[in-house]
């Protein structure tokens, strides 16, 4: 049997990781600008629902804050420590974002329905600095959306799509909030409670979204889209293998596959090693970014009878190889001819004596076998040396 893994692709290095980093520098810059505003405006016009999206874009600034250190510490290479990289640092820092939203987005929503019940007290001063500030709030938003969705689908960052995704919920938040100060200019002062509870429900959602996608990576849940890329890989291996187990997962931008296949017991160590290369390759070719280990196995019980024949002879300890094996039926039995090599330094009477042992092996994996034809031969020096 034989196995053989290829060392994992480093992590976004040089002008890939600045960008990285550029963008969740930029996302924090646009929070804390946000954050200031949203309050600033929210406790002067005494608007709920522009406290709830500062709440809002709070959590966004905690989020970027994790982002920076999560796109920091995913980037380094595995370690001794870390044998599988630190890709999952970002899914970490994701699952925390998800429940500090939850849980300011549920106090926003009781004071909210607290407001509703009372059914007014709360007087809003709507002007037209606010709505002036409301609308530069909704341009941040969507530009900050855009280049955090954009960056994401570029770097496959986890983090900077959790981003993406509290972005464009703070941009219809804002919408809303919009939506809110408009009808209370009007004259109904419960629509910006209507207004935060919206947000609060945008919010919620956004939070239980990422808290799943970052449960599923964390527990290591396979995806449909890198169990389609290495089936297809595997039957684009011209090979004659079967598939005993693949698992599958990932972290970050990053994936482990590992396979177990089953080869014909007589095929040499040299092309079973060979058709691992072979597996390896197209399951990269089809899922980059892929660390991949294939364990070989020979079939038990399964294929011709020439087959199973070398498999016999091969678990004679001193058998190194078997090649040459042939079958001719005679009536109701049949009668095997096989070349095995041994060491050279095994005397004659010892080379016999293997050769008595191989037959053995064959005759009591395959009785429906008459007689076998064994010849020894010595095992080359190459082949010793490796």
């Amino acid at each position: 049997m034989t196995s053989t893994t290829v060392p994992i692709a480093d992590r976004p290095q040089g002008s890939a990781k600045g960008s990285l980093q550029r963008t969740a520098l930029i996302s924090v810059g646009a929070a804390i600008f946000l954050v200031v505003v949203k309050l600033v405006t929210g406790i002067l016009t005494g608007s709920l629902a522009f406290v709830a999206e500062a709440a809002h874009s709070a959590t966004d600034l905690v989020a970027a804050l994790l982002t920076l250190f999560a796109v920091r510490v995913a980037v380094r290479p595995a370690d001794h420590e870390h044998q599988y990289g630190h890709g999952k640092a970002e899914h970490l820092a994701a699952l925390g974002e998800s429940a500090f939203l939850g849980l300011i987005s549920l106090a926003i929503a009781l004071q909210a329905a607290i407001r509703l019940v009372d059914g007014g007290g709360h007087e809003i001063d709507v002007t037209w600095w606010a709505l002036t500030v409301l609308g530069v709030v909704i341009v941040v938003d969507a530009s900050r959306t855009v280049v955090s969705l954009r960056a994401s689908r570029r770097h496959s960052s986890a983090a900077l799509a959790a981003n993406a995704l509290h972005f464009g919920s703070d941009l219809v938040g804002s919408a809303a909030v919009l939506v809110g100060l408009v009808f209370v200019a009007a004259g109904y002062q419960s629509a910006d409670a209507i207004a935060a509870l919206i947000v609060a429900a945008l919010v919620i959602t956004a939070a239980m979204r990422l808290a799943r996608g970052s449960i599923d990576v964390l527990m290591d849940r396979s995806t449909a889209e890198s169990d389609a890329a290495i089936g297809s890989a595997l039957e684009a291996v011209d090979e004659r293998f079967v598939v005993r187990r693949v698992r599958a997962r990932h972290a970050g931008a990053s994936h482990f596959v590992d396979l177990v296949v089953g080869i014909p017991p007589d095929v040499q160590i040299t092309q079973a090693h060979a058709t691992a290369d072979d597996i390896e390759t197209a399951v990269r070719d089809r899922l980059p970014n892929t660390d991949v280990m294939v364990h070989v196995e020979p079939i038990e019980g399964e294929g011709s009878l020439r087959e199973r024949a070398t498999a016999a002879a091969l678990s004679v300890p001193e058998v190194r190889e078997v090649h040459n094996v042939r079958a001719m039926r005679t009536d109701e039995t049949y009668e095997l001819t096989l070349h095995a090599k041994v060491p050279g330094t095994r005397t004659l009477d010892q080379a016999h004596g293997t050769a008595d042992r191989v037959e053995a092996s064959i005759h009591h994996a395959l009785p429906e076998v008459s007689r076998i034809y064994t010849h020894i031969e010595p095992l080359s020096e190459t082949a010793r040396a490796s």
